[in-house]
């Protein structure tokens, strides 16, 4: 038989039939904006007001040491992902290179952790909708976009890359908008609501100046108040960017395109956070942002154009639309890796045709829907205490990255890199130095990214709104060690 007469393999694409398997069908665009759309969400556009009111104009150097700390830890996940990429990213390597409760605990905190930040987005999607059409009850929007979603992940992971990359589109044109409307506000001089000019040097000169609250001080009414405090709230707003690692068991070129959309994280800070509002707060004078609207939103008013607030109040929508539809990929690839490992049940390693884990899909799903009804029937509960543990989680996931990596380094010197990576048959300095994508000062680094993690829980402990998230996280991580001790002794 001649060449030219022989089957050809079926490329992998989600509309050809091919034996099941994870498909590697993100390309090189759909990485780069899922990084980016991790980075920039509905925390950045109205959250940012409280950051802003704990620091003043110094927020932006905790936007800084927050970014930075987030690099570092996007950094080490992706060391891992590009010699051994696999879905459920950290999972897997707590697993492999760890132990199987490392790999346990990691797993099911971060899936646990999508389904309580899917469930407060869903049950603010109606607030948005409710914006254009007050009439339709907030469940009805909330069991829609559901549906939307979940119906969307089903299509296969290419669907998926480009629903994100359109949603990431959004996002970012509304962020340059506001950059390069209020840079032409300050050039051109033109008059604001306040009063006062538009200029850089606002940063300095309005409300006691850059350090208006200093690096942490107390208030009369007993909070704490100042730029470390501010460090809590920047932290969390950061929340997503891990997603990155994630996708790599489904990217077509993980070695190139891995390395490129990390590497890119850090300038997305610089703009997508420092540069906006470092623009903001030299328009809108910064003890004047209270919360009651997005600071977006006041910058357009305050030069007259009132229709901010319909335009940003579409972009959270496809904000909100983005985290749900991430979390719920996430979370559908991290329940296919557990139960690869034999840390959840087998079905949930199944994949259909076009490589998508359906019952991780539709599990994740109907928990998170019988969580938005606990929303809407108990808020007060849901907020207050079940957001704890999603909050401390990012913590626990972030922590659990930087020690992993370590114990991948400590795998990868002892000889036992992935056999079918280019480390393979290397041990010792020649098996480090052959890593492909290193994380910088990888001796120091991740000692240093602890110590900093740690510094955040313990300013936690000084606010009484994140107190409750660290006493959380304990119970939390009691009741994982618990769980994985007891599906042990049922083996």
């Amino acid at each position: 038989m001649s060449t030219t007469d022989a089957p050809k393999k079926p490329r992998e694409t989600d509309d050809v039939p091919v034996p099941a398997t994870l498909r590697k069908s993100l390309k090189n665009r759909h990485i780069q904006l899922i990084a980016l759309g991790g980075a920039i969400g509905t925390g950045l556009f109205y959250g940012s007001s409280e950051s802003i009111a704990l620091a003043g104009p110094s927020i932006l150097l905790a936007y800084l040491v927050g970014g930075l700390a987030i690099f570092a830890i996007v950094r080490a996940l992706s060391e891992m992902s590009v010699e051994d990429p696999k879905a459920g990213a950290f999972s897997y390597y707590a697993t492999r290179y760890w132990s199987k409760r490392a790999g346990f605990i990691s797993g099911w905190n971060y899936w646990f952790n999508y389904i309580l930040v899917s469930m407060v987005e869903l049950s603010v999607v109606g607030s948005f909708v409710n914006y254009w059409f007050p009439a339709i009850p907030t469940w009805v929007s909330a069991a829609v976009f559901l549906v939307i979603i979940c119906a969307a992940n089903l299509l296969g992971v290419s669907k998926f890359g480009e629903f994100e990359f359109w949603f990431a589109i959004i996002k970012i044109v509304a962020v340059i908008a506001m950059i390069i409307g209020g840079l032409a506000v300050i050039i051109f001089v033109l008059p604001t609501a306040s009063g006062v000019r538009a200029s850089f040097a606002n940063w300095f000169t309005v409300g006691n100046g850059f350090f208006p609250n200093g690096l942490m001080g107390q208030n009369s009414d007993g909070s704490w108040t100042g730029l470390l405090m501010a460090l809590v709230v920047v932290m969390f707003s950061f929340g997503g960017t891990e997603l990155i690692g994630i996708t790599a068991g489904e990217t077509e070129d993980p070695k190139t395109t891995i390395p490129r959309a990390t590497n890119d994280i850090i300038w997305r800070i610089l703009v997508f956070y420092i540069g906006a509002l470092g623009v903001i707060m030299a328009v809108v004078p910064w003890n004047t942002i209270d919360g009651k609207s997005s600071p977006f939103v006041q910058i357009f008013d305050s030069v007259g154009i009132h229709a901010a607030a319909g335009i940003l109040n579409f972009v959270c929508l496809t904000a909100v639309m983005s985290v749900y539809n991430s979390g719920l990929y996430a979370n559908s690839r991290m329940l296919y890796s557990l139960a690869k490992q034999g840390n959840a049940p087998a079905y949930l390693g199944k994949l259909n045709s076009r490589g998508v884990p359906v019952a991780g899909v539709l599990t994740s799903a109907a928990i998170t829907a019988i969580a938005v009804v606990v929303v809407f029937v108990w808020p007060e509960f849901a907020f207050n205490y079940l957001m704890s543990i999603a909050t401390i989680a990012g913590i626990i996931n972030w922590t659990m990255i930087m020690l992993t990596e370590m114990k991948f380094r400590k795998v990868v010197a002892a000889g036992g890199a992935p056999e079918d990576s280019e480390l393979a048959g290397k041990s010792g300095k020649e098996a480090l130095d052959a890593i492909h994508f290193k994380l910088p000062f990888a001796k120091v680094t991740p000692w240093v990214v602890l110590a900093f993690l740690a510094l955040v829980v313990v300013l936690m402990c000084f606010s009484a709104s994140y107190r409750v998230a660290v006493i959380a996280g304990v119970i939390w991580l009691a009741i994982l060690f618990a769980a994985y001790q007891i599906t042990q002794a049922k083996r």
